[in-house]
């Protein structure tokens, strides 16, 4: 179904989920068309995409999820008409603060896959035509967007993975992805954009409650523009995605909750009026075992890791957790669990 969504709208195309992975902040962008149309306009530097709208985004990521990894379920494929033509785009979601030295090959892997989708859906719409003269297949544009705090130092052509590619390079797939870092976006950068995303990038940018003061100084106008201009349905999506960044970087729920009552009401201009009040996190970490807390929940994290991808949802229930006891017998857990999932299901029966 074609993706038919406008800024004064919402999307008719079909949603597919799947069940054993919950939305993470990353997602739920990529899965909205006017935010995934701001980001390709805002952060992806090909000419062709700077007046994408939302409209001429469709979504086809369903068609993948079976051939996907468990970890891979934030991974998202974009189907993009420009020009009377249709662009694929992929855009894989790092949420992990590392680099993937894989990543050339698992992109040639999508684009394999989108590239044999496409080939299978013209021969239903017209028997044989794959085998003729003029047929060609659509570009694929490989896109990262990368969360960590380090730089991204993975080669980005596939061909410099293989071996005696400065002699056999006529005969390997040569190709590049895109990676758009967060981290190399100055707050300036991201507010000049103006638009929903760019709000939502900015909190995203934070790594703990204490550099809430860098936002201090947003200009008036900005958060006025957005108090205006974003569209109703968006505000309770934004609220989400900004909940979900907060309480990974330890922001308290009643002030979490405060904060995305203000979106939803509309109140952008007094969003960080009390940003003075999150460095009190600072105070309570001194006040409450804080260290042995936080590294009993890191080696928890550093077991799960070993199993993939740690749902967001899960890492924000581990650091919500203040109870040493509980923590260290969670702790015991992941060294004898067998996936995340059968971790997950030996802390639920403890509650």
């Amino acid at each position: 179904m074609e993706n038919t969504t406008t800024r004064t709208g919402t999307s008719t195309a079909n949603v597919v989920t799947n069940q054993h992975v919950k939305d993470s902040g990353a997602k739920l962008i990529f899965k909205d068309p006017i935010l995934c149309a701001e980001f390709l306009r805002g952060y992806v530097d090909v000419e062709i995409l700077k007046d994408v709208q939302p409209e001429d985004i469709e979504d086809i990521s369903e068609r993948f999820i079976p051939m996907w990894q468990e970890e891979r379920d934030s991974d998202s494929v974009k189907k993009i008409r420009i020009k009377d033509t249709s662009l694929f785009l992929i855009a894989i979601v790092e949420h992990q603060s590392r680099v993937h030295y894989d990543m050339s090959f698992r992109m040639l892997r999508y684009i394999v896959m989108v590239l044999t989708d496409y080939e299978a859906e013209q021969e239903r719409l017209h028997k044989g035509m794959t085998k003729t003269k003029d047929f060609k297949y659509p570009p694929v544009i490989p896109i990262i967007y990368y969360e960590g705090t380090d730089s991204w130092t993975a080669v980005r052509s596939f061909k410099e993975r293989v071996h005696l590619s400065d002699i056999l390079g006529d005969y390997i797939p040569n190709f590049e992805y895109i990676v758009v870092p967060l981290r190399d976006y100055t707050n300036d950068d991201i507010i000049a954009k103006k638009d929903e995303l760019s709000l939502i990038m900015l909190i995203n940018k934070l790594k703990s409650s204490d550099e809430f003061k860098t936002l201090k100084d947003i200009p008036p106008e900005y958060l006025k523009n957005l108090e205006e201009n974003t569209p109703e349905y968006l505000l309770k999506l934004i609220s989400k995605i900004i909940s979900i960044l907060l309480y990974r970087i330890n922001i308290p729920q009643t002030e979490v909750e405060t904060f995305t009552d203000q979106i939803m009401r509309r109140e952008f201009s007094m969003l960080f009026d009390s940003f003075e009040t999150y460095d009190v996190q600072a105070v309570r970490k001194e006040s409450r075992e804080e260290g042995k807390i936080e590294n009993c929940i890191e080696n928890i994290l550093s077991l799960l890791e070993d199993f993939g991808t740690i749902p967001d949802e899960l890492v924000t229930y581990l650091k919500q957790e203040t109870c040493l006891d509980t923590l260290k017998k969670w702790h015991k857990f992941a060294a004898k669990a067998e996936s995340i999932e059968n971790f997950q299901s030996k802390i639920q029966k403890e509650n």
